[in-house]
C-alpha cells in the first residue's frame, strides 16, 4: 500500500513577493514528494510566510500561532513553521516566545523548506534558517512550475529582490537584503512558459523595481530595457509592475510605457508624505515639489496614466501643518488609488530610535481624513469614466452577485445585448480600475471592449460592446 504523502499548508500573509514566494516554495515541495492542501485543519505541515513591515502584519501571525498551542504539544506528528519576513527578523527568538515552532526559514532560505522539513519528520529537532546576505539571485523563480499561481490568467514575476535605499522607517533591506536582479534572459523564459500556460497577464515584482538591472551587463538589463524584451513574448497581453521609488522614476522608463503597447498604463509611485520635513526625515531623497515634478512629466509623456500611492501618516515628528501638506499632495495629485498606513516602530530601523510620539488616536483620525479624501477622488475620477469604452482584461467572474441581479453588472438593456449564457464577469481595465459586466464565460482570459454605464467610489459597471468581440493580440486601447 503506497503511503500517502505529507500534506503541507501555506498560509500568506503580507505582499505580492510573499505571495510569489508561496508559489514558489509550493512547485518546490511538489517536487519534492510533498502534497499540498487549503486546509490547515487537514494538514500534516502548517507554514506561515509573513510580513513584518508593519506592527499589525506580526501580531496577526503571532495570535494564529498561539491558536495552534494545544495540537503542536498533543500530536508528535505536526509541524508548524514560519517563514518569510518575520522568521527573518526573529530568527531563534520566534522559537523562544512559541517553543511549539519547529522551523523557522528566512526570506533567502525558504527553498530549503523541503530538506528542513525532511529534517524535522524525522525527528532532528527545530531548524533556525535565516542566512544573512543575498543567494546568488539568478533566481528562484526560473524553475517554478507554471501551473502553480493564484489566477489562472495572471501571474507574478520576481524580476529583483532586495532594497538599497534604507528609508529611516523600512524594515525591508534588513530582512529582503540588499538588491540583487535577476538575468533578463531567465525572465523572459520564465514568462515565455507562463505564457505557454495560458498566463496572459503579468505583474513585474521587486522592492524596486526601477532601480533593476544594477550589478548586470548590457543594454537589457535596465528596467526599461527589460520591458521592451517582455514586450515581445508572444501570448502575453499585459505587463504591468511594482514597486517604484520615486527617486528612480526615470524619463526611459516613463518612455517605455508610452512606447510599448503591452505595458498597462498605471504607476504606483509611493509618495508617503507631501511634507518635505517628513520626507527628509523618512530619507526618502525627494521634495513633495519633485514628487510633483514627476507626476506632471508622466502625464506628459502618458496622457493617460493613471498612478497610485502609499502614504504613511503619524510618522515621529509629524505636525498637523505636515499632514494638511499631504492632503494637499493627496488631492492635488488625484491618485487612481492610495494605501493609508499608520506609523508603527520596526525595530533595528533608523526611525525606531526616535519617540512614537504621534498618539494613536491622531493617527487613526489622520488614516481615516486620508482614506475619506481618497474616496472622493475615486467617485468623482471613476464618475467622469462613465461613457467610454475601456479595454478590460477578463480575471474572473462576479462573486458579489449573480449576473443580472440589482447588484449593477450591466445597465438596463445590458443583459439582452450578450445574449443566453451570459454570466457576471469582472476584470480591470489598462489602468487597474476594477470593470463589472455581463457577458459569456469564453471570456475569462481574453480582452474585451466594454461600454461603462456606471460606478461607485471603487467599481466601474458595464456592458459589452457592440461587437462584444475580444480584441487582437497586443492590440492597445487608449481610453
Amino acid at each position: 500500500m503506497t503511503e500517502e504523502p505529507i500534506s503541507v499548508c501555506i498560509v500568506t500573509f503580507g505582499c505580492q513577493m510573499n505571495k510569489l514566494d508561496s508559489e514558489l516554495l509550493h512547485s518546490e515541495l511538489v517536487r519534492n514528494g510533498f502534497s499540498i492542501t487549503d486546509d490547515p485543519g487537514r494538514a500534516d505541515v502548517v507554514l506561515y510566510n509573513t510580513c513584518s513591515v508593519r506592527g499589525h502584519a506580526e501580531d496577526r501571525v503571532f495570535s494564529q500561532l498561539g491558536s495552534y498551542r494545544r495540537r503542536a504539544k498533543g500530536d508528535g506528528r505536526f509541524v508548524l513553521g514560519v517563514i518569510g519576513c518575520v522568521a527573518q527578523r526573529l530568527g531563534e527568538d520566534l522559537i523562544r516566545r512559541f517553543n511549539y515552532v519547529d522551523l523557522v526559514c528566512g526570506t533567502q532560505a525558504f527553498l530549503r523548506v523541503p530538506e528542513h522539513l525532511r529534517s524535522i519528520l524525522a525527528g532532528g529537532g527545530p531548524v533556525v534558517d535565516v542566512t544573512d546576505g543575498n543567494s546568488s539571485y539568478g533566481g528562484p523563480s526560473c524553475h517554478r512550475m507554471p501551473g502553480v499561481r493564484e489566477s489562472r490568467h495572471q501571474a507574478y514575476v520576481a524580476v529583483m529582490r532586495g532594497c538599497d535605499n534604507f528609508c529611516s522607517y523600512c524594515i525591508v533591506p534588513y530582512v529582503r537584503g540588499r538588491e540583487a536582479s535577476r538575468r533578463p534572459r531567465d525572465i523572459v523564459e520564465e514568462v515565455t512558459a507562463l505564457a505557454a500556460d495560458g498566463v496572459r497577464e503579468v505583474t513585474l515584482l521587486g522592492q524596486n523595481v526601477n532601480s533593476y538591472g544594477r550589478g548586470l551587463d548590457g543594454e537589457s538589463a535596465s528596467f526599461a530595457g527589460l520591458l521592451a524584451l517582455l514586450n515581445d513574448v508572444h501570448g502575453i497581453e499585459r505587463i504591468r509592475f511594482i514597486t517604484n521609488h520615486p527617486r528612480d522614476m526615470s524619463d526611459s522608463i516613463l518612455d517605455a510605457v508610452a512606447r510599448l503597447d503591452k505595458v498597462c498604463e498605471h504607476l504606483h509611485v509611493p509618495a508617503q508624505s507631501g511634507s518635505d520635513a517628513v520626507l527628509a526625515r523618512m530619507n526618502r531623497g525627494y521634495t513633495a515639489a519633485q514628487y510633483r515634478a514627476i507626476v506632471a512629466r508622466a502625464r506628459e509623456l502618458i496622457p493617460d496614466v493613471e498612478l497610485s500611492s502609499d502614504f504613511m501618516v503619524g510618522f515621529p515628528g509629524e505636525t498637523d501643518a505636515d499632514f494638511e501638506d499631504t492632503l494637499e499632495l493627496l488631492r492635488g495629485v488625484r491618485f487612481q488609488q492610495s494605501f493609508v498606513f499608520k506609523y508603527s516602530p520596526r525595530p533595528g530601523t533608523k526611525a525606531a530610535r526616535w519617540p512614537d510620539d504621534i498618539p494613536d488616536e491622531v493617527k487613526r483620525e489622520r488614516n481615516q481624513i486620508l482614506l475619506a479624501a481618497q474616496q472622493e477622488v475615486d467617485r468623482a475620477r471613476r464618475a467622469a469614466l462613465v461613457g467610454q469604452e475601456v479595454e478590460v482584461l477578463v480575471n474572473g467572474r462576479n462573486k458579489g452577485a449573480p449576473a443580472g441581479l440589482a447588484a449593477g453588472c450591466v445597465a438596463p438593456g445590458g443583459a439582452a445585448s450578450v445574449g443566453r449564457g451570459a454570466v457576471g464577469l469582472v476584470g480591470r481595465t489598462r489602468q487597474n480600475d476594477i470593470v463589472v459586466f455581463e457577458g459569456p464565460e469564453q471570456l475569462l482570459g481574453r480582452l474585451c471592449r466594454v461600454r461603462l454605464t456606471h460606478s461607485t467610489a471603487l467599481t466601474l459597471f458595464g456592458r459589452l460592446a457592440e461587437a462584444g468581440a475580444p480584441l487582437g493580440h497586443g492590440q492597445r486601447n487608449r481610453s
